[in-house]
């Protein structure tokens, strides 16, 4: 039987899909634009215009807008002895996610950030009151330190640390989950076969935590992962997702496969496994991570208008560094690394890093991408030494901070603070942000403009929009499907909107709310003069909040949706 998705969206009956092609420089097919549903139910979250699934006719412009950097950047930089230790006696100091997340505790109403200190090495964690100044806590595991992991617990290091706050954990133990791939490591067993084989071992751990500070090493994730690996939840299917890197043949391009679980704990353990059955899931560093263990799929990779940097030092063609994945309002929000190169062996001759930059997609079903603005969304500078130069590395989701949505990034500047150079020197913490919903807007000039939306239902009866027209106005009215006009929701008796707010009422003279209507189906008409429409939502809530996901929240939010 068929899933219908809280959009109307139909999901095939095998799921997910296995017709993505890995050697394809084809843009991603989206099956839900091609074939939209006739009637779209609009319950949950603010209602984007990051497509065309919404909109049946606009005169409109689409505009998209990249982040705004933070003038006080970066906000982390390595300072500590831990940050500053390096690997092999090189000048690797870094303090800056290397796949780490960041989220708002509403328990403790502190943000946190978790972080890389030193490369490879510990696993720090700060703490801040406004997601923009942030304090290294004193913490009890590695004493006066704000370490959580030490590179030698139990493992020798890290590589990707993805932590999860899970708001709908039952268990308070259990309240922060996390993906941690390690090398260089030990295994359960004595396994001596696996030194024979290779000098590098990886492993791939699911971690648990009370309170993101103390975590428990609590099963082996038994798929093949690799380093770039990241987990998330989509709370609109209720799966939990492993995101993982693959290199597809012989190239050794960088890709994603993709892992879905109804539950976190069904990604497989290995603590009843025979030693026999654990070194078969123990993977050499050596090897290519090019095969697909049982469940996953080939999910997405760079693709042919993902071109090359002008200003770069080589014109490669790109690939697919990261994926990260985030719920926000009525869909999955993806934030792309894109690869521009060069190969890490020349990184390492020249003393310099490699360039990544972050790119935006979004998605309705949770697994097909639509990727409508190819200009890059946060941009390294490319400048010798700035700290974000280059090889910029997103931090796992986003918060709300007011009317705001800040994103947290690494940068690389290739120079350690004592001025040595290396691949992977000078990380530090930066953010960046974008006005809330503020990914892409409908604008209109001087001539009005309007957008009508396909047919949509609603249980809700108080209609609210993003916008942003202080020498504009808006104004709405509602339409059946047969495009006729339904009292008294006429554009003659809207009440026109003015200024520049993210969340603001519709109201028409004679109508207290959109209840007539019935909850549909009906279209909107919005005509728009000198302005930006950003979002729209009907709610039940008069105050206007929207029931949608808030991503990794934000003080106000005591859950993962806005109720």
């Amino acid at each position: 039987m068929n899933t219908v998705l809280y959009n109307g969206i139909r999901l095939p009956e095998e799921w997910p899909p296995r017709d993505m092609n890995p050697s394809s420089r084809e843009p991603m097919p989206v099956p839900y634009l091609d074939s939209p549903p006739s009637v779209i139910p609009i319950d949950v979250g603010r209602q984007l215009f990051v497509d065309g699934f919404l909109i049946e006719y606009t005169t409109l412009k689409r505009v998209f807008h990249p982040a705004q950097k933070y003038e006080g950047n970066p906000i982390l930089v390595p300072e500590t002895a831990a940050e500053h230790e390096g690997r092999d006696g090189t000048a690797a100091a870094t303090a800056c996610p290397f796949d780490d997340g960041v989220a708002y505790d509403p328990v403790t109403r502190k943000f946190l950030l978790w972080y890389l200190a030193s490369y490879p090495g510990h696993t720090a964690v700060a703490f801040s009151d406004d997601g923009l100044h942030w304090e290294r806590p004193d913490l009890d595991i590695l004493p006066g330190t704000n370490v959580i992991l030490p590179n030698d617990y139990p493992m020798r290091s890290r590589d990707s640390f993805c932590p999860f706050l899970d708001l709908h954990a039952q268990d308070p133990t259990e309240r922060f989950k996390a993906y941690l791939y390690m090398f260089h490591g030990k295994v359960p067993w004595e396994v001596s076969e696996i030194h024979q084989k290779s000098k590098r071992i990886s492993e791939n751990w699911l971690l648990k935590s009370g309170d993101g500070v103390h975590w428990e090493h609590a099963a082996q994730f038994t798929a093949r992962g690799a380093d770039g690996t990241t987990l998330h939840y989509n709370p609109f299917r209720r799966k939990w997702v492993l995101n993982l890197k693959w290199d597809y043949g012989q190239e050794g391009k960088r890709r994603r496969a993709y892992i879905e679980r109804d539950q976190f704990w069904q990604f497989k353990s290995l603590r009843e496994a025979t030693p026999e059955e654990a070194l078969s899931q123990v993977r050499s560093l050596d090897e290519p991570a090019s095969g697909l263990s049982e469940g996953q799929v080939f999910w997405v990779g760079a693709d042919r208008l993902d071109l090359p940097d002008p200003e770069w030092v080589v014109q490669e063609p790109t690939q697919l560094y990261m994926l990260e994945v985030v719920p926000y309002e009525s869909l999955m929000l993806g934030i792309f690394a894109i690869l521009y190169g060069p190969t890490n062996d020349i990184c390492r001759k020249g003393q310099f890093p490699k360039l990544t930059q972050i790119k935006l997609g979004y998605s309705r079903d949770g697994f097909h991408w639509y990727r409508p603005d190819r200009e890059v969304f946060i941009g390294a500078t490319k400048k010798d030494g700035d700290w974000d130069r280059a090889y910029l590395r997103p931090a796992a989701g986003c918060i709300i901070a007011q009317d705001r949505l800040h994103f947290y990034y690494s940068g690389f500047s290739g120079i350690a603070p004592s001025g040595a150079r290396d691949i992977y020197a000078g990380g530090s913490t930066h953010v960046a942000w974008t006005r809330r919903d503020g990914f892409v807007s409908m604008d209109a000039g001087d001539t009005p403009g309007e957008l009508i939306t396909r047919p949509l239902t609603f249980k809700g009866d108080h209609l609210f929009v993003n916008v942003e027209a202080p020498e504009g106005l808006l104004q709405v009215e509602a339409l059946d499907r047969e495009g006729r006009v339904i009292e008294p929701y006429s554009m003659e008796r809207c009440i026109p909107v003015h200024g520049d707010e993210i969340c603001v009422p519709i109201r028409w003279r004679g109508a207290a709310d959109l209840s007539a209507t019935g909850g549909g189906p009906a279209r909107l008409r919005f005509r728009l003069t000198n302005g930006s429409l950003y979002a729209f939502w009907v709610t039940s809530d008069p105050s206007g909040k929207s029931h949608g996901y808030v991503a990794s929240g934000g003080p106000g939010f005591s859950g993962p949706r806005d109720v």
